[in-house]
């Protein structure tokens, strides 16, 4: 008899960003780290003959906790990969819930009715993930192997091996990032002990314990999911103004120093020379803030930078801002950038603690600016 350990890859972007990453080669963050940790303890007096995960970032990095503990060599298999999503990888839940609500709802309820443009079916994930999963624990016999692989795979595969169909695998839970399934392979007969299995993880740590989607009944995407869309600087350019105004006497206290016609016209130039850079945060049909990118500025450095971040009063200290990050990542991981750099405010202790949280730290001081300011850098790239 073989036993197989199917754990799910530690936090990754597309969970904190709140973007869709089904093949999109995502990193881990910093609390996916912590989960690292923690499914490391769990494994630490468990035998294990062999590892193996996806070929993506995130599982590569999870599977770490068990094989470079135990000597052992890591496999990976592209097998082992997440539902390939096509045409929405990379794109927010936000945007998929108004430009493909039909889709969306037959993705939630695992409707064998969803197909996106350039993605897989769920009756292609399920033969594909239950086969590569079978053929390892044939590989292995009398072995124990543990196995890294991604939510949605990892919920039809369980759904395979207990002989649900599509549509009754909806009833399936979903499972919290490094949550463990334990899979008795003997011969072609499977067993599963447990399932979704994350009592490792304190509930600081626990994505879950942050969202709510996972509790509804039809699978529903139902934490704030933001959306972003160009802002017309020649259109709109009074309410980026309005903008700026608020951010500025709201940190600074005053309108000493302030020169609003500088901060309009860099906009209006940023603007023009790519729309994609001044950008509307939406949530639903409001007007959340705004994002402001400079795609040109340090770009020979390997830097994407962005010279405002903005909530407007009524959307702050309600965990959305990260989402603002996960949109500048989404812009400049693509033109090859590495690392994003901004400014803070010493003072603005709010934003200051918001922007190390997320993986920030400042670098040095800024020169020549009309107010002290810190320059803050977050590295983005592939590296270890």
């Amino acid at each position: 008899m073989t036993k197989l350990y199917l754990v799910r890859h530690a936090e990754a972007e597309g969970n904190l960003y709140r973007r869709i990453h089904g093949q999109y080669d995502s990193l881990v963050t910093d609390n996916g780290y912590r989960q690292i940790a923690a499914l490391a303890q769990r494994f630490a007096g468990i035998h294990v003959d062999a590892v193996y995960s996806s070929d993506l970032f995130r599982t590569r990095t999870t599977a770490r906790a068990i094989y470079e503990h135990k000597g052992l060599p890591l496999t990976t298999r592209k097998s082992l990969r997440e539902v390939a999503m096509g045409a929405w990888e990379d794109r927010t839940w936000g945007e998929v819930a108004r430009t493909d609500v039909q889709q969306l709802s037959w993705f939630n309820a695992t409707d064998r009715r969803w197909q996106v443009e350039g993605g897989e079916s769920f009756e292609t994930l399920r033969t594909r993930i239950s086969a590569a999963v079978r053929q390892i624990a044939h590989n292995h016999p009398n072995e124990t192997v543990a196995v890294v692989s991604h939510g949605t795979a990892i919920r039809n595969a369980l759904a395979v091996f207990q002989g649900l169909s599509i549509e009754e695998s909806a009833k399936l839970p979903h499972s919290d990032n490094t949550a463990v399934s334990l899979l008795e392979f003997d011969g072609d007969d499977v067993r599963v002990v447990f399932h979704d299995d994350a009592s490792h993880l304190p509930e600081e740590i626990s994505t879950f314990a942050k969202q709510r989607w996972w509790k509804q009944d039809t699978g529903g995407m139902a934490d704030a999911n933001m959306w972003f869309r160009p802002l017309d600087m020649e259109r709109e350019g009074d309410f980026y103004r309005q903008c700026r105004g608020e951010a500025w006497l709201n940190i600074h206290g005053s309108w000493d120093n302030y020169d609003g016609d500088a901060f309009a016209r860099d906009a209006l130039e940023q603007w023009r020379y790519d729309h994609n850079s001044v950008i509307c945060v939406m949530l639903g049909d409001e007007v959340a803030g705004v994002l402001q990118l400079d795609l040109r500025r340090d770009a020979d450095k390997g830097v994407g930078y962005i010279p405002f971040v903005y909530m407007m009063p009524t959307f702050r200290k309600r965990g959305l801002g990260v989402q603002l990050i996960g949109q500048a990542v989404s812009v400049y991981r693509p033109l090859g950038r590495d690392y994003l750099r901004l400014r803070c405010a010493p003072d603005n202790l709010v934003a200051q603690r918001f922007y190390q949280r997320y993986g920030f730290h400042k670098v040095c001081k800024a020169t020549g600016t009309r107010v002290p300011l810190d320059i803050m850098e977050k590295y983005i790239g592939y590296g270890d």
